[in-house]
């Protein structure tokens, strides 16, 4: 069984308004990966996602494809803990309210 890790995501770009948390959670979820993003008034996208490092591996590789009408001009991970995790989540991955 694979260690558990948290990493935050902040992805910049057409990031709001084109379906991009939807997508994050659709293939989050499709990965059993645990957490929240959401949309920040700073025009970018966070997110908090918890699992093994393959699943969270394919999560950053779905971000920075993105859905359709997105486009990602930046993807920044760095670690979480458990606390940032907890903030918004409840069971599986969720759209936490705007930063």
């Amino acid at each position: 069984m694979s260690e558990l890790e948290i990493i935050r995501l902040t992805v910049e770009g057409r990031v709001q308004g084109v379906g991009y948390r939807a997508f994050l959670v659709r293939e989050a979820l499709a990965l059993d990966l645990t957490g929240w993003a959401r949309n920040r008034r700073d025009g970018a996208v966070e997110a908090i996602a918890a699992g093994p490092r393959p699943a969270l591996d394919a999560l950053i590789e779905a971000a920075r494809r993105g859905p359709r009408l997105s486009r990602v001009d930046g993807l920044r991970e760095e670690p979480a803990d458990e606390a940032a995790l907890v903030e918004f989540c409840g069971a599986g991955f969720s759209v936490a309210p705007d930063a």
